[in-house]
């Protein structure tokens, strides 16, 4: 589980194919402090585990399908790269829950300079734009970012000078695709009014009406 408030930037210095799987070999500075082999960490949003740690180094494998399946696909040698550490129990939550699994790819359409911000707007496919409300949190290439309009088909974050200075969302080009993972809080709230819809049409194909749970004392 991570929080969306990114560490550093770190610098992808190879990609290597190992069979079905790739590693990726990221030099880093500040997460070294108490990364270890097995540590989950999130590269762009995306929850990696470290399977060689050797300062100022370490390697974090993906499976093929997902590099396939995320903006990971883009990545080059020299690439930036948001990275995080997984969440402790005593860290303090300033941006919001994330998983690290990422839920689709996003196109940056364009990205407005203002006096005290940067608009980056994202277009999203409907089936993804339901979980989003304005005001409410994205993560975009793992950085928790906050909604401040949408549509049904994009969105727009609102970025200050510092996130901007600190993250890899500096290095985002117009056309170029980010990892999106909505907020997982949504997706749980629809699961479970299936859920539920599902259990009351069983009761209703099953025959058994209110008069008749009335009648067996219910």
């Amino acid at each position: 589980m991570f929080t969306g408030l990114i560490e550093e930037k770190g610098v992808i210095r190879s990609i290597r194919r190992q069979g079905d799987a790739v590693d990726l070999i990221v030099e880093a500075e500040t997460i070294f402090s108490d990364l270890k082999i097995g540590d989950s960490i999130a590269v762009n949003g995306v929850c990696l585990t470290a399977t060689e740690v050797k300062k100022p180094r370490f390697t974090a494998k993906a499976v093929e399908e997902t590099v396939t399946r995320t903006a990971l696909r883009d990545l080059r040698s020299g690439s930036k790269v948001n990275l995080e550490r997984a969440l402790r129990l005593t860290d303090r939550l300033g941006g919001h829950l994330v998983s690290g699994h990422v839920d689709t790819v996003s196109k940056l359409l364009s990205t407005q300079i203002r006096p005290e911000s940067r608009l980056l707007v994202f277009q999203l496919d409907r089936k993804w734009t339901r979980y989003l409300i304005e005001k409410g949190s994205v993560a975009v290439n793992g950085v928790s970012l906050t909604i401040s309009a949408l549509t049904s088909e994009t969105f727009t974050v609102s970025i200050i000078p510092e996130t901007w200075r600190s993250t890899a969302l500096n290095a985002l080009q117009t056309g170029k695709y980010a990892n999106i993972e909505v907020d997982m809080i949504g997706k749980y709230i629809e699961r479970l009014l299936q859920f539920n819809k599902n259990q009351f049409s069983q009761i209703k194909t099953s025959g058994i009406s209110v008069e008749t749970l009335q009648s067996l004392g219910y």
